[in-house]
């Protein structure tokens, strides 16, 4: 059969939404400045839905920072993969200050978030290891699995209980060359919640395994100097491996595996997504050097992220709205629904009030759900907070239907 004829008859996860969706439910285009004002289908909007939490990609001394940058390096140097031709002291240097900054001893840049934690498995473990990893771990740590050549199984979301199941079964059939990777987030990226790393780290007592944590949306956002979700739950040191991206609060593009220096070494020639790959432009790196100074030098920002978090949430509850017990700004509302609720949510928000939310139904949450993830900036006001919550109080019709919605506390 031929591979074009094949594929007009394979379903996608995504149904219609890829066709007459297009540009509306996936694929839709923000206009104008970055930032919680923008522009969707030519009408201002207050946007929840993009992870620039601090703020840093809509900071006008950020944004002159890019364009001296870009006038100094061009997007096009280095050439080359870094291993052979692609390399600078402003790398090196990146990779230093990252490390200071979650507290690890030695760093590796990496040019691409998803590809990055898929290779750095991939490099990590062989046919003689076991991975094991939570059922909510995003969808590049899964493809990571799929890449890896070791044993894999999952235990169910922050269950501690099933995690030391797995690893005693790995251990019983471990060989002299096997080793075990347990991998879970920092932050679950849909629901909020912090993966149980003190609980996964206790277990190093009884077992022999090392920990890789995904702290993609906690990096910048957690911890009291913004290193992470380690730091936030006072366990940063049982990290052996320390994965961040560029891509939410430094609202770049780019990412850094951080872990001692030995590790380092291997992953540096053994990271396929990197050797074989261009460089970071040097106009990435220099910028990302000065938005984490930002990040370390304005703590304010920080605060003021999770204060609209707490008001937006507190005001959401008041409402009536199952707002899930995130415990990062990712704020996740779940209600009974079909995909077709979730579409009309979307819509009836983005149309009819001004705010632009984004929802998921059946597969990425059990049939019969839908949730409405939002996500808080440092940079929204009090207003937009209103203006979005007014809009909720609009939609409690269509959201409960005949459900009988009571204001809880």
């Amino acid at each position: 059969m031929d591979l074009f004829d094949k594929l007009k008859d394979r379903p996608s996860p995504l149904g219609p939404f890829t066709s007459e969706g297009y540009g509306y439910y996936t694929f839709p285009k923000l206009e104008g400045p970055l930032g919680p004002d923008m522009k969707f289908n030519g009408k201002d909007v207050v946007v929840w839905s993009i992870n620039d939490y601090l703020g840093v990609g809509a900071n006008d001394y950020i944004k002159q920072v890019d364009v001296e940058a870009a006038k100094k390096y061009s997007f096009s140097a280095p050439m080359g993969a870094r291993l052979m031709t692609g390399n600078s002291d402003e790398h090196e240097a990146l990779e230093r200050e990252l490390a200071d900054f979650v507290h690890k001893p030695d760093a590796l840049l990496l040019n691409f978030g998803y590809q990055g934690i898929m290779s750095v498995i991939h490099a990590l473990v062989d046919r003689n290891d076991f991975l094991i990893y939570d059922e909510l771990s995003h969808a590049c740590i899964v493809d990571g699995k799929q890449l890896a050549m070791s044993e894999s199984s999952v235990f169910k979301h922050n269950d501690i209980a099933g995690l030391e199941k797995q690893l005693q079964r790995a251990v019983a059939r471990m060989k002299p060359n096997s080793s075990i990777l347990v991998v879970s987030e920092g932050v679950f990226g849909m629901t909020g919640d912090l993966g149980k790393l003190k609980e996964i780290i206790a277990l190093k007592e009884k077992y022999p395994f090392r920990l890789l944590v995904d702290d993609a949306h906690g990096f910048g956002t957690l911890g009291h100097d913004g290193s992470g979700a380690g730091t936030e739950l006072g366990c940063q040191d049982g990290i052996d491996i320390y994965f961040g991206t560029f891509a939410k609060a430094v609202a770049l593009i780019g990412a850094f595996v951080a872990t001692e220096p030995s590790v380092i070494e291997f992953l540096k020639a053994n990271v396929r997504s990197q050797i074989f790959a261009k460089t970071l432009p040097l106009a990435l790196v220099a910028s990302a050097r000065e938005r984490l100074k930002l990040i370390r030098e304005n703590p304010q920002w920080r605060d003021k992220l999770w204060e609209n978090a707490k008001k937006l949430r507190s005001g959401l509850r008041e409402l009536g709205y199952n707002v899930l017990p995130s415990e990062s700004p990712v704020t996740p509302v779940l209600t009974e629904g079909s995909t077709e609720l979730c579409t009309t949510i979307m819509k009836e928000m983005r149309e009819k009030h001004g705010v632009f939310v984004s929802g998921v139904a059946y597969p990425v949450v059990p049939k019969g759900m839908v949730l409405i993830r939002l996500i808080p900036m440092a940079t929204h006001t009090d207003e937009h907070i209103k203006k979005t919550l007014n809009a909720f109080e609009a939609i409690k019709p269509i959201v409960f239907g005949n459900i009988n919605v009571q204001k809880t506390a």
